[in-house]
């Protein structure tokens, strides 16, 4: 099976505090890697997981399920365990669902959610995207919403939405917006203003929803969807690692 480019998982070897980071629907490991390099000065152990049907081809994205990227979440928790004390969540977009997911499932100490839509964003072929997927394929993306171009020209993804991936993309999104409030542990939550595919409300739902006494969030200004790459993305950097050391604890 051959990659896209950035399409590899990557492994930082640090201290016993580890981070999972986990990239967006239709994304690759690649828009994580800074983040994950970032971390590792820092100390942390990091681990850059590939999702299941990610960074190959948009057709092999028909056959997956929403439960497929549970068990790839489950998979990088056991491979840093191994290494780690306590470990952080920390996903982009779709990713930032896994992390909410892993947040309330006990499985982690705290979660950083990037980006992270709570509903579909208003393209009415993808808030449609079950029935539409016995008609159609695949669907174009919207007009990019980038700040940096040349972050934007590097960016490796899939040119379109597979709309029955989509419709899975969808379902957990339900299903984690049921299990907000079994969140107690430390959450971050970063947001752009300028985001196109998250709806605005997102980052509130998230926050009015958990129950983690140690909830904070952070508004962008001048960045697009992929935050970690964007123009911002040294504060979201800085942010991440701050709260993570925070939370549970810097590296030994």
């Amino acid at each position: 099976m051959r990659l896209l480019p950035g399409g590899e998982p990557f492994f930082l070897p640090g201290g016993r505090t580890g981070c999972l980071l986990m990239h967006g629907f239709t994304g690759t490991p690649a828009e994580m890697h800074p983040l994950g390099s970032f971390l590792n000065t820092r100390g942390f152990t990091v681990l850059g997981i590939r999702l299941f049907a990610h960074a190959t081809r948009p057709e092999d994205m028909i056959r997956a399920r929403w439960t497929d990227w549970l068990a790839d979440v489950e998979d990088g928790l056991y491979v840093l365990r191994g290494a780690c004390d306590r470990i952080a969540a920390v996903g982009l977009s779709m990713g930032g669902l896994l992390a909410l997911w892993a947040g309330a499932q006990a499985k982690v100490e705290a979660v950083v959610a990037l980006s992270t839509p709570m509903s579909m964003p208003r393209n009415g072929r993808l808030r449609l995207a079950r029935p539409l997927s016995k008609l159609w394929r695949y669907t174009p993306k919207g007009v990019p919403d980038w700040r940096d171009s040349e972050a934007a020209a590097t960016h490796v993804t899939y040119p379109v939405y597979p709309i029955r991936a989509a419709a899975e993309l969808r379902d957990l999104m339900r299903e984690t917006r049921s299990i907000l409030p079994r969140i107690t542990v430390p959450t971050l939550t970063i947001q752009a203003r300028g985001d196109r595919s998250v709806p605005p409300d997102s980052m509130a739902v998230i926050l009015e929803n958990i129950r983690s006494k140690d909830r904070k969030s952070l508004w962008l200004e001048d960045s697009g969807h992929v935050i970690t790459r964007d123009r911002q993305h040294p504060l979201v950097f800085n942010a991440t690692a701050d709260f993570i050391g925070q939370a549970i604890g810097t590296p030994a």
